[in-house]
Formats: structure tokens, sequence, C-alpha cells
């Protein structure tokens, strides 16, 4: 046989060797993908199902650049989390839940389709526990920079360069038990028709939460509010948990 022959037969060789190497971690990696669909004119789907061990499921939906996103998952296991993955990602998370909790809200920076990962932490999975889960997935906003329902802003508030937001700021805020004021938030501010914001919140660690305000009603989604002023500053806790003080000045400028 002439060295030829044998370099030729070498590499097929190795590309089957190859080929079926890539096919064993395909099925090995054992996740399995579920589209996510809106029914006509809603933007928010309930999904219901059923985790064992070390099972795992993408659910997968597209949205584009600027919209926001929310997750809330209710469980019957205290083991059982979702991650938010952005277009193209298979491991890299822009939301963790086993460190931030089984609610998220974020504004979504690349247009594709999204991957909200559902799993048990390991040692549940290796002890073949269940969960009974609900899962919650909402798409709301334009694609544009949000602000969808706040209205116009007035002429001459122009936007920071290079941003949606007619403001960036750092505002006082805390988690839990913390001291008020603590830490610093970094704000982003879409403003609409006076007395009107979407205001973009994101705290240490990443999570981002979005205020809505409207004249005197504040909102965020599905989740609880309380707020009140106090002179130029208004205080909002979000679930009992997420505390921020926000300067009247960001949501109306000047």
């Amino acid at each position: 046989m002439t060295k030829m022959k044998i370099s030729s037969l070498r590499a097929v060789a190795l590309a089957c060797f190859l080929a079926a190497t890539q096919n064993l971690a395909l099925a090995a990696d054992g996740i399995q993908s579920q589209p996510v669909h809106f029914a006509k004119g809603a933007s928010s789907a309930t999904l219901k199902g059923t985790l064992k061990g070390d099972q795992i499921i993408d659910y997968q939906l597209g949205a584009k650049a600027g919209q926001v996103m929310n997750v809330t998952l209710k469980t019957s296991n205290g083991a059982n989390y979702f991650n938010v993955l952005p277009p193209g990602s298979q491991d890299s998370a822009i939301f963790i839940g086993s460190t931030s909790g089984n609610t998220w809200t974020g504004t979504l920076e690349a247009d594709g389709a999204y991957s909200i990962r559902l799993y048990l932490m390991r040692s549940a999975a290796r002890r073949h526990e269940t969960a009974n889960y609900t899962l919650t997935v909402g798409i709301t906003g334009s694609a544009a920079a949000g602000g969808e329902g706040i209205g116009p802003a007035p002429k001459g508030d122009a936007k920071v360069r290079g941003t949606p937001y007619h403001a960036l700021s750092d505002v006082p805020c805390s988690m839990g038990d913390a001291a008020p004021g603590s830490s610093l938030c970094k704000v982003g501010v879409v403003r609409g028709r006076p007395g009107n914001a979407d205001v973009h919140i994101t705290p240490p660690g990443g999570l981002e939460r979005v205020l809505r305000f409207m004249g005197s009603k504040v909102s965020a989604g599905d989740a609880k509010v309380k707020a009140s002023q106090q002179g130029d500053l208004w205080l909002i806790d979000v679930n009992d948990y997420e505390h921020y003080q926000i300067p009247e000045a960001v949501i109306s400028g000047g």
C-alpha cells in the first residue's frame, strides 16, 4: 500500500472519529429544546411541567434588542432554578437563578433567540428529585429602547450619546436587610410625557429591574411595589426586598 493511500485512510479515519466524538458530545449534553409561542395578541406565556433528576430544558423565544424580558418561576422544589442565555450562547448566562432567585426582569441587548434554561441543582439531580413548575415568560416594549406606553419625551430632552437613555446616573439602593442606601445602583432612564418614565436599574450582582413611573404610580411588571415620596426623593420597595432611592430629577430631568 502506498504512503499516499495510507495517509488518505488515516485522514478518513480521523474525520470519522471526530464526527463520532462530536455526536457523542451533542447526545451527552441531553438538553431538551422547546420553543415558546405567545397566543395572538398576548405578550406572555405560562408553561407548566415536571423536571426530574438531571433533566434540563431550554425554553427558547425570539426577541429584539431594547425589549424587556420578564421571567418568573414557581416550583415545588427549592433546588429548581432557571438561567437566561443570550443568542448564540451555550453556557454563558446573563442571569443565574441559583444566585439571584426565581424572578428576573431585564432589558435585552441583542436580537435573536434567548434560552431560559430550567434545571435542578446538582445535589438534587443526583438524588433524582422531581420539581413541578410553572414558568411565566413575557416580552414587552419596542425594539428601539423601551419607553412604550409612557408617551414621547419633551422636545429638547436629548438622549445620552450611544445609549437609548435620556440620562444615566447612580442612585442609593440596598437589598434585603442591608442598611438603606448602603450600595449604589446604576440607572438609565427613558423619559416620556412629564412625570412618566421607565427607569432601568442595575443593582450590584447584575439583576436588572425596570420601574415604570406614570405620574403618582410606580409599577414593575408583576412585582409587588411600594412607593412613597419624601420631598424630591422617591422611596421604592420591590417585593419587600429591593430598596431604591430615586431623585425626582431622574424622572423629570433638570
